[in-house]
């Protein structure tokens, strides 16, 4: 069962956010058994190579890992570095056919290809996101990332049911 706390962010922020504390335990989605197929399923990455091909789902959870890893020190270091390397480990071939233009992932090692294709989602979020909108919730206990897509740009927590709503209480307790 799935039960994190911040779902439905873009792809990138979506991995990311599948470790976050609970109840000063960090707690990791990808290293749940059998959480990796569903949440390449959730995000429309099952087409990708199959857990044999890819030389298992501890193969295909490891990738995931490091680009989880990589896009979490480009958010909080402005280190690319490492989404760079990710994306060293494959190509993009460009073709056209009657349907028209068509991509085709290439990478090093199937394993590869759904961390492949996040980091690849991660800097297409980079380069047509506001920056200043991609933000880390306001909570310092929470690890969460999430891009703010408000009309006026302000928000500030996860979840206004759980970071928002806790520093609202403990504002509301400071000021009595």
């Amino acid at each position: 069962m799935d039960k994190r706390p911040l779902t439905g962010e873009p792809v990138a922020l979506d991995l990311v956010n599948t470790r976050w504390p609970e109840h000063g335990v960090l707690r990791d989605h990808l290293a749940e058994p059998g959480h990796v197929g569903g949440w390449l399923a959730e995000h429309g990455l099952a087409a990708a190579p199959t857990a044999e091909e890819a030389g298992g789902s501890e193969a295909v959870g490891a990738a995931l890992i490091v680009v989880r890893e990589a896009i979490r020190a480009a958010l909080e270091q402005a280190d690319f570095g490492p989404v760079s390397a990710v994306l060293d480990r494959g190509r993009l071939r460009l073709g056209i056919d009657r349907d028209g233009p068509v991509e085709h992932v290439e990478v090093d090692e199937p394993a590869w290809y759904a961390a492949w294709q996040i980091a690849r989602a991660y800097t297409e979020l980079v380069r047509t996101a506001d920056p200043a909108r991609i933000r880390r919730c306001a909570n310092p206990e929470c690890t969460l990332w999430f891009h703010d897509v408000s009309r006026n740009g302000r928000r500030r927590w996860c979840s206004m049911t759980g970071c928002g709503n806790r520093a609202k209480a403990r504002a509301h307790y400071a000021r009595r």
